[in-house]
């Protein structure tokens, strides 16, 4: 008589390969950025995701950059919490480890970028000599071509110093992305893709700004591979 071998083994292996195909989310650097909706049908939107936001995104053309200046923002890193912390210092508070201050508890002196969302390295902070930046995730100019160029100044100095925008990040990388939306930058650091393309979708939503036709279908992309990522609150 031949013996076949047990079909369990074989059975536990296709399971544990299942399991392993998800999308994994990395981190970014400030709370909210994981996922932990219940997942639906691979590539579905699960309710209250990311994905599921993005769908219903407003679509229209990009509009010209004419009149666009960063002034039209507000004085940069305004107080808008009323701290009395400039919000550049308020992000670095937030997303840096191992903090030291230049005087009381405010301005950041120096620290540690850990794994960094943009490249996945570890990047030092010194003032005044720093490779860290503090990024706009949607970049004012970007804004101001979807929408905020019809806003008054209250509203996009709000937009251009909202936590939910902003993430410490590799200063040479920041300044290659420009202003870029997803559907021409992405993070070279994949595991941190889900995550930041979902940031954007939070803001667009949050401050109803539209997305083009290809930004769109970039941000779906992306998410489809983490149907259960959550949006980020900030």
């Amino acid at each position: 008589m031949i013996r076949t071998r047990s079909a369990l083994p074989a059975a536990l292996a296709v399971a544990a390969a299942l399991a392993l195909g998800g999308c994994r989310s990395g981190d970014l650097a400030s709370p909210g950025s994981s996922s932990g909706a219940p997942a639906g049908p691979a590539g579905k939107a699960a309710h209250g995701s990311a994905l599921a936001a993005a769908d219903a995104l407003t679509v229209k053309g990009r509009a010209p950059r004419t009149g666009y200046a960063r002034d039209q923002f507000g004085s940069a890193w305004s107080d808008t919490d009323h701290n009395h912390c400039p919000t550049r210092d308020d992000v670095l508070k937030r997303d840096l480890r191992d903090v030291r201050y230049k005087s009381g508890d405010c301005q950041v002196a120096g620290g540690t970028l850990v794994k960094d969302p943009y490249t996945g390295s570890t990047v030092k902070f010194v003032r005044g000599h720093s490779k860290v930046d503090i990024d706009h995730v949607v970049a004012l100019s970007d804004a101001w071509q979807k929408g905020a160029q019809q806003w008054d100044r209250t509203k996009r100095t709000d937009l251009a110093n909202d936590p939910l925008n902003l993430l410490a990040v590799d200063s040479s990388t920041n300044r290659s992305k420009g202003d870029g939306d997803t559907a021409t930058w992405l993070p070279a650091y994949k595991p941190s893709r889900c995550p930041y393309v979902a940031r954007q979708v939070a803001v667009k939503k949050k401050y109803a700004l539209w997305v083009t036709g290809a930004e769109k279908d970039a941000m779906k992309r992306v998410l489809s591979g983490c149907p259960s990522q959550k949006l980020p609150t900030g």
